[in-house]
């Protein structure tokens, strides 16, 4: 069975081409930690998500296929 990627439980390939994409990544990093129940993880996704964090998430996503969980709140 494909190894599942992050986002939404899609697989691995559909979440790697989600988070090359500035624009989907932050909405996608956002939705993904406000439905795991994490809202402050969610909305810092939402102000801070569109710099470094991006680029770390891409990073990780290639390495280890999910993306950056620095807060669990």
């Amino acid at each position: 069975m494909a190894k599942r990627g992050d986002y939404f439980g899609l697989g691995y390939i559909v979440s790697l081409i989600l988070a090359i994409f500035f624009i989907t990544s932050w909405i996608c990093g956002a939705v993904t930690r406000f439905m795991e129940g994490k809202i402050v993880a969610g909305l810092l996704r939402l102000i801070l998500g569109w710099n470094i964090i991006w680029l770390i998430d891409l990073i990780l996503m290639i390495v280890s296929k999910h993306i950056l969980r620095l807060i669990n709140i």
